[in-house]
This record gives structure tokens, sequence and C-alpha cells, in this order.
């Protein structure tokens, strides 16, 4: 008989937080109470539950666990068998910690729980915007070189501009952080290991990592290694379109934990060797010594690496052990293997890579302890075998294990490369095993493609089934770069579209004339970046219809001398929370919480959520103002770079900022969550705003005559449009995302280890599904193909259901209506008693006019 799921609440893991503003209804969540789950258990496990708060729930008795640890030892059988020497166990009274817990709670730290879009009444003009100005529109001839073989070259080196005064200190501390300098990444999939607690997972894919810190069942103070199969998700109340509302993946299961018995209480953990794509943790028996293990981390690892240093090696388990078998054949000359069978059917193995000659010899404890008989120094490395099929793969790539990855890529024409070359530690001519993603798999080169392994796959918790792959880099190719996408509306099946019918371009002239009499002062200089970047990308797209679509350079030139006096409050730096350049972690941020106190201003800007939002939108306006005077360009280009750097900095050279704090090459998309610790991990909600910050980077790119970066925006977005179409956006037909929860059609917020079809600012479906689409740009028919649209939108949509929606979210369900039916769009937009209140403050009439019209041929 199998223990059942520990249903923790959200006080149990972190402080109470419930879901924003109205919860849905089967979704009550109290400090004292969680709100109904449907976790996978056989019958067995069902016979077990308890009643809470109205609802069954399953429950563990970890003390009864921790005892069967605590016992000195138990009668082991030593039997000799054809493949080795085997240790079997007796029967434990009671069975290990197979299920873990479950966090069913959003974790809101550092988030504002406000609307994305901008709702405050915007004043209608008393005039009209005077086409007399004296500026003339000094549209530069700007033409792109040759980009680099490796597209990713530092933007530049220099320090940010003098305007931005700089500080060395930052409210978080860099617990554990063995590294010095600026620079240091802070939203990657290592972050919890010096954030808060310092004991909240990691996620490698297909394996989570935890320090264990003297917790759970094996109360060890080592790593605890664990892998979920789909079996074990928990999942959410079915909603009314037969989806459900979330899966969750248990965490804090200790299948295995790499201890050693110089670990106690004292343990240390620090990190080292800190970059995009890897980390080095060590754990130390005390603040002031060496470290005795040390764990070189890269995402899709094919196994979990121990480097011991001299220590006596100890293996816990928290399901328990069954039997143990050290194996008589060595996989490869040097190496001791071990099979360790665990209490819940699954088996494991564990290979030692001396490097001073001795031979790693285990002796089992009891059922939730191994140790060794002496000191040891070398690897040892853990991997779980999933139906035997991964035995022959891990023998021969033992001893093998990635230290690093080098990110590089190339741009000819319509096609684009990126490449992971791994460096490698451990044994001389061992090949390297890793794990790739779907997305990975689909875009494969050939030489990659004859390096997957198929035999061997296993369950994410996110990002579907993982491939074995047997090489020392891979490629992933990507053929269709959007190169002919500018500022006008675009087709994927015709490219950029701007003819307007004089019929259309006289009511879009008339829109744009009123909308550029508004005060863009008023409407930018805000106390958020996020806000204002959306405003200023409103108008400076309105001024891109004016000027490419219209022909009406008078009334452009007129409307860019307004915005440039408003941008200028930010370029010169005098907004109302100035940003500053902070050493601590190397990043450009708000000013807002140094003032405030408050985590969670701007959206948590300040501690690093959201920067590809927030500095995106910035970006793209400045590539029109700069599209529209070169002048402009050349004077504020370091500042729109600084934007770019903070939140993409392509390569190591820039000691300034991390590489790639925002996007993760690994999974194909960004991540928002900043340097707040989660039970979760790393999450993101808005899909489309972060194809936004790609956009604006491969315009800003074109803009500035910077070919690298032109082409990183390029192939981010075809990345994006592949990897997004798997983990965000379902189609009918998707089989990466379980089943069971593909039906909602978007993802609503995607963490590492759970999706839930909700936002952090409310649960109606608009709020949901909208926030993946805004904002409307010429990239959008790009990312969101039109079989996803159309399903979407006949799903949730419509016969009228769009009209009943209110506020601005009606103006987004119908740009984005737009990329399927565009004349039905125009008619919408076009109609005589349209109400300004369907417009977000971060969109226009003007732009979704013009795009719907362009598209549709009107």
């Amino acid at each position: 008989m199998m223990l059942p799921f520990l249903l923790l609440t959200a006080l149990q893991l972190l402080p109470c937080q419930g879901r924003p503003f109205q919860p849905r209804e089967l979704d009550t969540i109290s400090c004292s109470e969680e709100q109904t789950l449907t976790p996978q258990l056989s019958p067995t496990l069902l016979e077990e539950q308890v009643s809470l708060g109205g609802s069954s729930y399953p429950t563990v008795d970890i003390t009864a666990l921790q005892s069967v640890i605590s016992a000195t030892t138990v009668t082991v059988i030593t039997s000799a068998v054809p493949t080795g020497t085997v240790q079997i166990l007796p029967t434990p009274e009671v069975n290990g910690d197979t299920v873990g817990s479950v966090h069913t709670s959003l974790e809101t730290a550092g988030h504002q729980l406000q609307n994305p879009l901008l709702t405050s009444d915007i004043a209608s003009p008393t005039s009209l915007i005077s086409t007399a100005s004296t500026m003339v529109i000094k549209h530069p001839a700007y033409s792109l070189p040759v980009a680099s073989t490796n597209i990713f070259q530092p933007i530049a080196t220099d320090a940010p501009p003098s305007q931005i005064p700089q500080r060395s200190d930052h409210p978080v501390p860099r617990l554990g952080i063995e590294q010095s300098g600026p620079g240091l990444s802070t939203n990657k999939f290592y972050q919890n290991f010096f954030l808060g607690t310092q004991a909240s997972g990691t996620w490698l894919h297909p394996y989570s990592i935890a320090w264990s810190k003297g917790t759970g069942v094996t109360s060890s103070w080592g790593m605890a290694v664990s892998h979920i199969d789909a079996s074990q998700r928990a999942l959410g109340p079915v909603n009314d379109y037969g989806a459900v509302d979330y899966f969750i993946n248990p965490i804090g299961i200790q299948s295995l934990v790499l201890s050693a018995a110089e670990l106690g209480s004292s343990t240390n953990l620090t990190t080292t060797n800190l970059t995009d794509m890897s980390v080095v943790v060590q754990l130390r028996p005390s603040s002031s010594a060496d470290p005795a293990i040390e764990f070189p981390l890269t995402q899709g690892a094919g196994f979990v690496t121990g480097v011991y240093h001299g220590v006596t090696p100890v293996i816990q388990s928290g399901v328990f052990f069954l039997n143990v078998t050290k194996v008589n054949t060595q996989p490869r000359p040097g190496v001791t293997k071990y099979s360790v069978a665990l209490n819940d059917g699954n088996t494991w193995f564990l290979y030692a890579t001396s490097t001073d000659g001795t031979t790693l010899d285990l002796q089992v404890v009891n059922n939730g302890l191994i140790q060794a008989t002496a000191p040891f120094t070398g690897t040892i490395q853990v991997a779980k075998d999933p139906n035997g099929a991964g035995e022959a793969l891990y023998d021969a790539a033992c001893g093998s294990y990635a230290t690093g990855v080098n990110v590089s890529g190339t741009a000819v024409g319509m096609q684009g490369t990126y490449t992971f070359t791994f460096q490698k530690a451990g044994l001389s001519g061992a090949p390297l095993l890793m794990f790739a993603l779907p997305h990975h798999v689909q875009s494969f080169d050939n030489a990659a493609n004859s390096s997957l392994q198929t035999a061997l796959q296993l369950q994410t918790t996110t990002k579907g089934v993982a491939s074995a792959v047997v090489a020392d880099s891979w490629t992933m190719v990507e053929a269709r770069l959007p190169v002919s996408m500018s500022f006008v509306p675009w087709s994927p099946t015709e490219g950029s579209k701007k003819t307007l019918s004089a019929a259309a371009a006289a009511s879009i002239l008339a829109v744009a004339q009123s909308e550029l009499s508004q005060d863009i002062s008023a409407q930018t200089n805000l106390n958020s970046m996020y806000y204002s970047g959306k405003a200023f990308a409103k108008f400076a797209m309105i001024l891109s219809v004016v000027y490419d679509m219209l022909g009406e350079t008078a009334l452009a030139a007129a409307g860019l001398e307004q915005l440039k006096a408003a941008f200028s409050v930010f370029t010169n730096n005098t907004q109302i929370y100035p940003l500053v350049y902070e050493s601590a972690w190397g990043g450009v941020v708000s000013s807002a919480t140094y003032v405030t106190g408050d985590s969670g201003a701007d959206f948590g800007n300040t501690y690093y959520n959201d920067h590809h939002f927030h500095y995106g939108y910035h970006v793209l306006a400045a590539a029109i103002i700069g599209h529209l005077d070169g002048a402009w360009l050349t004077d504020n280009q370091a500042w729109v770079d600084m934007l770019v750097r903070d939140y993409a900095n392509p390569s190591s050279v820039d000691t300034y900022f991390p590489v790639n704090r925002m996007f993760d090459w690994y999974h194909g998309h960004s991540f928002a969550h900043g340097l707040f610790e989660s039970a979760d991990g790393r999450d993101q909600e808005s899909s489309s705003e972060d194809t936004m910050a790609a956009y604006a980077i491969k315009m800003w790119g074109m803009v500035s005559g910077d070919a690298n970066m032109a082409a990183r925006g390029n192939l981010m977005l075809a990345v994006q449009a592949r990897s997004l179409n798997m983990y965000y956006l379902y189609s009918d037909g998707n089989t990466v995302e379980p089943s069971d929860f593909v039906g909602n059609r978007v993802a609503g917020i995607l963490f590492e280890n759970k999706i839930d079809h909700t936002t952090y600012f409310g649960t109606n479906i608009e709020y949901i599904e909208g926030i993946h689409m805004l904002p409307l740009l010429p990239s959008t028919p790009f990312i969101r193909p039109a079989d996803f649209v159309e399903q979407e939108w006949a799903q949730y949509f419509d016969d009228g259901r769009a009209d009943t929606v209110v506020g601005g979210w009606k103006g987004v369900l119908y740009g984005d209506y737009s990329t399927i039916d565009p004349a039905g769009a125009f008619a919408f937009f076009n109609q005589s008693t349209f109400d300004s209140s369907w417009l977000d403050g971060g969109a226009s009439l003007t732009w979704y006019l013009a795009f719907s019209a362009a598209l549709a041929g009107l």
C-alpha cells in the first residue's frame, strides 16, 4: 500500500496568500482550508483520505516515516546474484513518502494585483493638434550590415548613461553567492538557491532538486533529487469547458538525497559560477569550511551529479529503499555502479567515479539510509531508469557531466540557428547525455537528430516529455525568421500590408488626428515603467500608421514633436520614480521600492519582475521614434541600448548586466519572475508581452543598424512561435501538455512546476485569454496561428459573447479577432457608436483600424 498525497495549505509552505480578486467558486482558500483538488490516485490511496473543510484530502504521517529512518540499523540480507551483490532490506512497517505535497494557491509576493490595462479615463482633446510644426520628419536611410557568424555579440560594454545614478545596495541580499561583481543572473532556474530559505525547488527538466535543509522524511542536510511521472500530478476541478483549471506536480518527494556524514545542522549552502545556463551549488559543513559536495547544474542534465571532496557519502531516501545492488561489471573503467530499487517501484542507477583510485563501497543502514564505508573523492551521479529503457545509455555516458552551456546563433536570410555547446567535465572520452524538450527536438538539425535517443524519455513537469540526446552540442534550426516584418501590419502568408483604400484611410486619419491631440505627457509620465511604456508604445504606433501607412508627414511631425518631449522625461531620468543602476546584482531598476519600501511597487520592477515587459514597450516606442528621426536615435541610443542590455544582454563580454536575464534559451521563452522565492519555481503570465519584448529588440536592432540585434530578435520570435504553441497556446491536437488541461486553450500562468488557468488580477475568461493577446502587433499573427485563434474564439467569444465583455478587454478581444476576420474586426472598430471605454489605455483605435483594414484589404 502506498501513502497518499500530503496536501499542504499555503500557510504551511509560505505565508498565507489566497487568490486575488474573486476566486473560482470551487477554489475557496483560507489559511486553514485548501481548495477542492483531484489527485490522480489509485483506489488504495483513496482509502487513506480524511475529511478537511468539507472535502476529502489524504494525509501523510511524517513523524512515522521519520521513525523508520531514525532506526539505527535493520537486518539486511546480502546475497550474490548473477549481476552483482544485492543488499535486501526488510519491508518497512510504513511506506515512504511517494507523493509529496502540492501548493495550490498563487504566490503573490512581489505582484501588484491590479489589471494590466490602463483604465484611467482619457480626456477628450478640446482642440486638434496643430500640423504647423516646424519639425520635419528626418527618416534615416538605415540599412543593416550582414550579421556576424555568431549573432550573440555584445550590444555595448560601457557603463549606463551618466543620467542614471548608481548605487551598490539592493533590498534582496545575495545569500551564499560566492561570485563577486555585478551582472548576476536574477531570473534563472537556480535562483531559489540564493533566495529566502534557500530550500525551495530547482527544476532541471526532467529532474528537480532541492536542499533538504534538515526537513522532510529524511531530515537530511544534503541535496534531494526527484522525478515526477504524469500519473503523480494533482488536477484541479473540471471547468465548464471540460478541462481542469490547473495541474500541479507534487514537491518535497525525496527519492534520493546526495549527502555526506559531515553535513549537519551547521551546513551552509553557497553558489558560484553563476551563468545564464548553469551554476555550481556547494554544500559546506559550516560557513567557514571548504565545500564537501559541489553540484554542477544545467537544465536538461542527464544525471544529477555530486562532486565529493574527501567526505563520507551518505545516500538517503524518503521513498525508502527496497534493495541495493552493487553491479559486478564496471560500465566504464574506474566507475562503480549501483542499482537502487525504491519503494515506489522505480529503479535508479548510481554511478561513482573516483579521482583518487579508491572505490565507493556503500553499506545499507536502514530503509532510508545508505552510507559509504570510507571518505570518497570523485563524482556520484544518479539517474532514474524508466521501464528499464535507459540502462545502456546511462552506462555509456556515466562519468561525464555538463558544467556550462555556451549559446551561439546564426542568421542568413530567413533561416536562423542556435546552438548549445556544452562544457564538460569528468571522465575523458565519455559521451555527454542530456535531455531535450519537445521544441528542441522538433527543430533539431540533422546532426542533433542523429544523436537523439528516443528509447530514453522522461516526463517533465510542464514541458511535455524530454528525450535523451547523446552529443556535446545541439543545433536547432528555425527556417522562417520574420525578416520582412516591420512596423506596419503583417501577414504570415502575404508579408507586410500597408495599403489602405481612400475611405479607410480617411476614417483612420480622423481618428489618428484626434488621438494625437490627447495629452501625451499626462498619459505617459506615470509612476510605473510598465504603464508608461504601454502609453509610449501606443502613441508611437499611431505615428507609424500616420507616417508609414497614411503618408501624412505633417501630422506625423507634429505628433512626433510631442512624443519626443514626453519621452525626454524618461531619457533624462526625471520621471516620478527615476531608474537607478544597482551593482549588487547588476541591472537598471525602478527606484520605486527604494523610495516606498514596497517590493511589489510597479509590479516588482526593483526586484527584477517583468523587465522585458516594462522595458520592451519603451524600446518599441524608441524604435519608432528613431525610425522617424535619425538625429534623435543617435542622441538617445545609449539609453535605449541600456534597456535592451538589462533584459536581453547577449554576451558575457558586457559585464554590467547578466546574460539573457529574462529569456531562457533552454525553455524557448522568458520567465517574468524576479528575486522572490517560489515553491513552484519561476513563472510567466503574458506570453504575448514576452513576444512584444522580442519584437522590440528586432525593430530597435533594425532601426539602430545593429544587425546582430535584429537577427536575435527575429530568432527569438521564431523560437517563441514554436515553443509557445506547445507550452502556452493549445490548438486542437496538442499532445505536449496534459490532455485534461489543453482544453483551456491557453496556459494562464505557467510555472516551472505547474500551470494554472488564471491570472494574478482576476479569473474572468477575457482576462485569462486576453493576457496572451495584448498588445496587438505585426508579430501577433506570426505567434498566434489562425487555427488557434479560430478555435479559441469559437470556444469562448463567438455568438455575441465578446460583445458582453466590458471595458478595454473588449478591444483586446476584437484586436486579436482581426487576425482571422479583419473585415469583421474593422466593422467593430469603425462603428459610429464605438465606445472609447472599449480601448485599453495602452492601445489606440488608430492602430486597431489600420491593422484590420490593411489585413482585410479595405
